[in-house]
């Protein structure tokens, strides 16, 4: 039996975050599924990750992982013409493309290094609440454990492991997916240093830029229109590039070549409630965000920040803890979709796509 105040199930980003501001004050267990960082999509961070890093203390370890800047943001969008955005004017600075297994795995190496418990890989069994405390039952390498803990906080993803086993519901918005490509290019040409989307007939394209001289490539549509077959196969999305003529320009110039894909769900969802007095959802588990928005891998840190404070607090006593993290969660959410409905309106140029129409509301 290993004991603890709280168990934290998912060692991604937001599971990690929590866990690296509770370690200090509270005993905590981190479980974490696979075994090292397989190759993730989502490695755009935006400037204000810069203020979430510096207030826990983890700005410059990470500056100094020589992760590849981001200097703005370039759109093929509502017209053929491409438009940029730049960091320059931004208070925070620049953003940045990141190696995402060398991010994850720092993330969980500093909740250690700060005192947490790492179980990894580690496969749930069970869990389950008996009067004050949490037991999870897990199969390590070690073989099987038990923790016991008091708070638990659910950063499984989207697959919400505990949230999903007590009850909580998934309200998904659409059926988005997202077939993706890493592979090396040489760092030079119009889409150097920059994030790229550009629409197209059936869905839209993103690019950018990663450390080591690689690049990535992903598709966006949704899961039951033809084009997803597009997005399953790693070849045939390559070769369906030239429906993005700017990305196209990008991967040539760059002399891009692919290496490995993968292919995911990326639709927008919220989960009802996202909290209660023995435990919270963080990350995607607590609400998943279209790439679009770029806001997964930020929500990630801020949630995971925002949990550990919420757990804290209920630890101690606070019996409105709860409460104010799910209506924090709430507020993010709704701003979001207000901010995601209007990008996706401000595109008129296929009023009859399948795709587009869903996104207005007309199909």
């Amino acid at each position: 039996m290993i004991r603890a105040d709280v168990v934290i199930l998912g060692g991604g980003p937001a599971g990690a975050t929590a866990a690296l501001n509770l370690a200090p004050m509270r005993r905590v267990v981190l479980v974490e599924r696979q075994r090292g960082s397989p190759p993730r999509i989502g490695e755009a961070l935006p400037p204000a990750a810069w203020r979430l890093l510096n207030d826990m203390g983890l700005i410059d370890e990470f500056i100094a992982q020589g992760h590849l800047p981001c200097y703005g943001n370039r759109s093929i969008w509502g017209r053929t013409a491409p438009t940029e955005t730049d960091f320059l004017r931004d208070p925070d600075g620049h953003g940045w493309h990141l190696d995402r297994a060398r991010f994850d795995a720092w993330l969980r190496h500093t909740a250690v290094a700060r005192g947490a418990m790492l179980l990894m890989p580690a496969r749930l069994f069970s869990i389950e609440r008996g009067g004050d405390a949490w037991q999870v039952r897990i199969a390590t390498s070690g073989g099987e454990q038990t923790v016991s803990a008091a708070f638990a906080i659910d950063a499984g993803g989207r697959a919400a492991p505990l949230a999903r086993q007590i009850g909580a519901r998934r309200r998904v918005s659409d059926r988005l997916v997202c077939g993706w490509v890493h592979g090396f290019a040489r760092p030079r040409g119009r889409g150097s240093g920059l994030t790229v989307v550009e629409a197209a007939e059936d869905g839209w394209w993103y690019t950018g830029s990663l450390p080591d001289g690689r690049r990535v490539l992903a598709f966006l549509t949704d899961a039951d229109l033809p084009a997803a077959r597009i997005a399953r196969n790693t070849a045939c999305l390559v070769d369906s590039i030239a429906t993005a003529p700017e990305i196209c320009a990008i991967l040539t110039e760059s002399e891009f070549v692919p290496v490995s894909g993968g292919f995911t769900a990326a639709h927008s969802s919220v989960l009802n409630p996202c909290g209660a007095p023995g435990w919270l959802a963080a990350g995607d588990a607590s609400i998943s965000f279209d790439p679009l928005s770029a806001q997964g891998l930020l929500h990630a840190l801020f949630s995971g920040l925002a949990a550990a404070e919420a757990t804290h607090s209920r630890l101690a006593g606070d019996d409105d803890a709860m409460p104010r993290f799910r209506r924090l969660m709430n507020s993010i959410y709704q701003a979001y979709r207000r901010r995601l409905d209007f990008y996706y309106a401000s595109e008129t140029r296929w009023p009859y796509a399948p795709f587009w129409q869903r996104r207005r509301g007309l199909h």
